[in-house]
């Protein structure tokens, strides 16, 4: 699958979410920060990405503790973007 494919698909997955507060959320991240990213912070943002909304709403609003920092990092990024 190339690039650009891969890029379809996890827009696809980050804007037709069962929340739509998750749809702006990780739409807005993936146009404005998603291309800055490091191999690894990509990574993990499309395992986000791939969480349900019930899963990943607690870790944005701070009601459940990440994994490890690396999922801290990136979480915080969409933070910063949720609140702009």
């Amino acid at each position: 699958m190339e690039a650009s494919e891969k890029l379809n698909r996890l827009r696809w997955r980050c804007t037709r979410r069962a929340m739509l507060e998750m749809d702006i959320l990780l739409g807005g991240f993936l146009e404005k920060r998603y291309s800055s990213l490091t191999p690894e912070q990509a990574a993990v943002f499309v395992a986000l990405a791939d969480m349900e909304d019930l899963e990943l709403w607690p870790l944005i609003t701070g009601k459940r503790e990440c994994e490890n920092a690396l999922q801290a990092e990136v979480v915080t990024m969409l933070r910063d973007v949720r609140v702009k």
